[in-house]
């Protein structure tokens, strides 16, 4: 089995850069757009966790069924 540690770091940098465009609209006082941009980016990194749990299923299936 291949652990993309790639996929690790991508969340990280995903969550950083959210959280300091959320840090920067809320200083400028339109919180109602960082809120907008951390359910945005929440939901990107929910769709790549997603990915890489089939991923995983596949491989588990693939290891016990003898695909």
């Amino acid at each position: 089995m291949n652990m993309d540690v790639s996929a690790i770091f991508q969340i990280a940098g995903i969550g950083i850069v959210i959280a300091m465009v959320h840090s920067v609209l809320k200083q400028m006082g339109k919180e109602d757009m960082a809120q907008w941009v951390t359910v945005i980016g929440f939901i990107v990194v929910l769709f790549m966790v997603v990915r890489l749990l089939n991923e995983l299923f596949q491989e588990i299936k693939s290891i016990f069924l003898f695909q």
